[in-house]
């Protein structure tokens, strides 16, 4: 995987604050969300005294923990939930055309992965990250055709026999 197909959307960089006897110390921490448009993706934190330095280290470490996502289609192969704290996303795959139907978050994991038709939906908290992971959550529960034909010992054809599916 080379360097330059990746693509890079910044959640959220937010001020923290710690409290020190001599006064306030001021730093930031950037989440951000790193994919290929091909089906690989990745998150990370990254905490620094500057925003940009701290962007830069999320980027790099989100870069490096990439994993790979069952993508059928430009969308996913059938409607799934994940849960992360007190968030629940909710992901049902949709026909060609459709668009991506979420929200900024969840947004930002769709087109990092390259999906470019899907309709979600963020129950509970409304908390940047944890709808990432909730999202991660309902990403990771997916499986590929085949894949699951060859945890059954079966063919691909017997798997999505009487469906009128392309196999990818």
């Amino acid at each position: 995987m080379t360097e330059t197909n990746i693509v890079d959307y910044i959640v959220s960089v937010r001020r923290v604050t710690k409290v020190t006897k001599g006064g306030k110390r001021f730093s930031f921490s950037a989440f951000v969300v790193s994919g290929d448009q091909n089906g690989s993706i990745g998150i990370s934190l990254g905490k620094s005294r500057e925003p940009s330095s701290a962007i830069a280290k999320a980027t790099n470490r989100a870069r490096k923990n990439m994993f790979s996502v069952a993508v059928r289609n430009a969308t996913i192969p059938y409607n799934v939930e994940g849960k992360h704290g007190a968030c629940k996303v909710i992901l049902c795959s949709a026909s060609k055309g459709t668009g991506v139907i979420a929200g900024g978050s969840v947004r930002a994991v769709m087109e990092a992965l390259g999906i470019r038709d899907v309709l979600s939906k963020s129950i509970g908290s409304s908390n940047k990250q944890n709808v990432v992971k909730a999202t991660l959550n309902a990403l990771a529960k997916l499986r590929s055709a085949s894949h699951l034909a060859k945890l059954r010992g079966k063919t691909v054809e017997e798997i999505v026999r009487g469906s009128d599916v392309s196999i990818k």
